[in-house]
């Protein structure tokens, strides 16, 4: 399925966005807001209004928006459990670097599973946060069922989880607040094109939107489309995952965290496959924007989403017309380099 309209949206439901992480992270060492780049070269070929992108590939000195949701999430935890030594997380790559990050920035220990098919780019750049990694012979569930495990059997240990229903899980969807703050300052949109994963950051983004009356699309990989299915059964569904470049977005289910804001604040959904992604970051590269695959895929969405037929219904339920503002969110630089280079190199589709 291509694109999906959510006919059960109600954005009257979804929570308002949470304020409590904003002060914490503007009193972090380093913290501005990322920038917003206007695109209007893709504007006037889609016909749009206009395009811009917020750039997630250097936040608070990592290359990844996901440390905003772990550092709120450990100090939330650290308030509860003053005596936590050890911090433990499952990841693609990340968000176990972010809480590796944020573990070493206070002086704790930290584990993080990583899936058998994680880049090793990805690894050792944990590794270099002074993490131990556990690569598990599985997928990404498989190293969240491990982790949890571990957190388990460790009095002094805390999983610091992006999915699931935990307070770290929300808790990081709360941090994630702090992205769309800045967005409400730095512009104004119609349309928001969010990638989903196990969906924390779609979610804070239908809880931003519905409160500021935007429309909100989610993007996924073609072969991990958990959201997609989880909207078209009106429950959460799983999904096979054989894989994808997206590393960030190769989530078989959606986290039960998310799953209320995201039923009711996300007007649809676009699956897009690597060979799109990768002619979203040439085309990036070509405009002097680093971004990853994970954070290129809302490109290659909106384009799908503004041009093809199998996405008009959706193209109309969002209104996405001549007057449309939308912003796409690059939620990552490259975050596997050597692959990022071997991807902006190559000529063609």
């Amino acid at each position: 399925m291509r694109a999906l309209v959510n006919t059960a949206v109600r954005p009257a439901a979804v929570p308002a966005p949470s304020a409590d992480a904003a002060d914490f992270h503007a009193a972090l060492p380093g913290y501005r807001p990322t920038p917003v780049h206007v695109l209007p070269a893709v504007a006037t070929e889609l016909s749009l209004g206009s395009v811009a992108l917020k750039d997630e590939s250097d936040r608070l000195g990592l290359p990844a928006f996901k440390v905003l949701g772990a550092s709120w999430a450990v100090e939330r935890a650290l308030r509860e459990q003053p005596g936590v030594q050890t911090l433990v997380a499952a990841s693609a790559g990340n968000h176990g670097r972010a809480v590796a990050h944020v573990a070493a920035q206070r002086g704790l220990g930290c584990r993080v599973y990583l899936p058998a098919r994680s880049a090793a780019a990805r690894r050792e750049a944990i590794v270099a946060e002074g993490a131990e990694i556990v690569v598990v012979d599985g997928a990404y569930e498989d190293a969240v069922a491990r982790a949890a495990d571990d957190a388990k059997r460790h009095s002094d240990a805390i999983e610091i989880a992006d999915v699931g229903d935990s307070g770290p899980a929300h808790w990081v969807i709360d941090g994630y607040a702090t992205l769309f703050a800045e967005t409400a300052a730095q512009g104004s949109f119609d349309v928001i094109v969010v990638p989903v994963g196990v969906g924390s950051l779609a979610a804070a983004a239908a809880r931003f939107a519905a409160d500021a009356g935007v429309a909100v699309v989610g993007v996924e990989p073609v072969t991990a489309g958990c959201l997609t299915a989880s909207l078209a059964a009106g429950e959460p569904t799983a999904v096979p995952t054989p894989g994808t470049a997206m590393a960030g977005l190769d989530c078989a289910e959606v986290s039960t965290a998310a799953w209320p804001s995201l039923r009711d604040g996300i007007h649809g959904t676009v699956t897009v496959d690597d060979t799109e992604v990768h002619a979203a970051m040439r085309e990036l590269a070509a405009a002097g924007l680093s971004i990853g695959e994970s954070g290129a895929a809302p490109l290659a969405a909106l384009r799908a989403l503004a041009a093809e037929p199998g996405c008009s219904a959706l193209r109309d339920a969002v209104r996405l017309g001549s007057e449309a503002r939308v912003l796409c969110v690059a939620t990552e630089g490259p975050t596997d380099p050597a692959a990022y280079r071997r991807v902006v190199a190559t000529h063609g589709p």
